[in-house]
Order: structure tokens, then sequence, then C-alpha cells
């Protein structure tokens, strides 16, 4: 079995006067927001075999803040081509996991990170799935399981949507209705 974790960058800051989009920074609820998920992803008991990641300064600090609340280093390989990357980009990047490695996070964008959500899981009646259907907020978690023994096997339609956690699921302060 693999399982395909999927992590949105949490909330950046559009004040902050940076010439590219590549280098907006999180703002404190952004910050707060990652911080909450890395701790939840401890009480879970979440590791992850290999981390890819954007390159773009809010993915980068979204880590920095999980690997905070979690306790520990996550240690991602940073790939340009998660940076806004199309549904089908992501694929290729999980397609060219190592076998070995049974559990991936890829840390993003959107919609990349909810179009790959949508396409690897059937389109049927469920909470998780019309959740993420609805909207994919910033430092969103979506975990997909695969029954194969390979990444490559990975393809639309064969996934599990196991869960499907939104900072304000964790913490409802930090829900639209929060500061």
């Amino acid at each position: 079995m693999k399982t395909l974790t999927l992590l949105r960058h949490a909330k950046s800051g559009w004040d902050d006067p940076v010439a590219r989009d590549f280098d907006r920074p999180l703002n404190a609820r952004g910050r707060r927001a990652a911080v909450t998920m890395g701790r939840h992803l401890r009480e879970l008991g979440l590791s992850f075999d290999r981390v890819v990641a954007s390159p773009a300064a809010r993915v980068d600090e979204t880590i920095v803040e999980v690997e905070r609340g979690m306790g520990g280093a996550l240690a991602p390989v940073w790939d340009r081509r998660l940076y806004l990357a199309a549904p089908t980009t992501l694929l290729d990047v999980v397609h060219e996991c190592d076998s070995a490695a049974d559990s991936l996070l890829l840390v993003g964008h959107n919609p990349g990170l909810d179009e790959l959500t949508l396409l690897l899981t059937p389109d049927e009646a469920g909470a998780l799935r019309a959740a993420a259907g609805e909207k994919y907020p910033t430092a969103t978690l979506a975990e997909i399981t695969f029954d194969t023994d390979d990444w490559r096997a990975a393809a639309p339609g064969t996934g599990r949507l196991t869960r499907f956690i939104r900072p304000r699921d964790v913490d409802p302060a930090l829900g639209p209705d929060g500061d």
C-alpha cells in the first residue's frame, strides 16, 4: 500500500512588498496554522518516507513551521515543477517516487493539489471528498491511499481519500470566522 499526503502551503501575505509571487512569505495566521498542522501530524503519528516540495518561499516557511509543530525535520527535496503545478505534473512527480518509499508528502499550491485530490479519488458519495471538492484551504492536508506497491500505478480514480484535515478542523480559531 502507498500513502500520498498533499499539504497546501499555509496562508501567505499579499501585503508584503516582494517583486515576485514566488517570494511571498507566510503571514502570522499562516505561521500559526502551519504549527498547528505540524502538532496534529505528530498527534496522528504521521511520518513520511519522502517529502517533495515547491521551492517557493511560502512553502519553505510552511515546512519550517510544520517541523516546529511536529518537533522533527521533514527534509524535503525541492522540485521547481511543484510551483503552481497542474495535477498532471504533480502526478508525474508521484510516479517518479521510488517504490521503496511507502509514504510520500507533496507540499505545494492550489489549484493543483485540490485538482490532484479530485483526480485520484473516485467521484462518489462521502464527506471527505465532498469537503475537498468544495474548498481546499491553505495549510490543508489530504491523505490518499493506493492499493499498490508501485507509485506508477497511482492513476485517476484509483485512490481512496482517507483524511482531509483543514486547520479549522484542528483549531476553530483558524477558521474563516477566526481573527
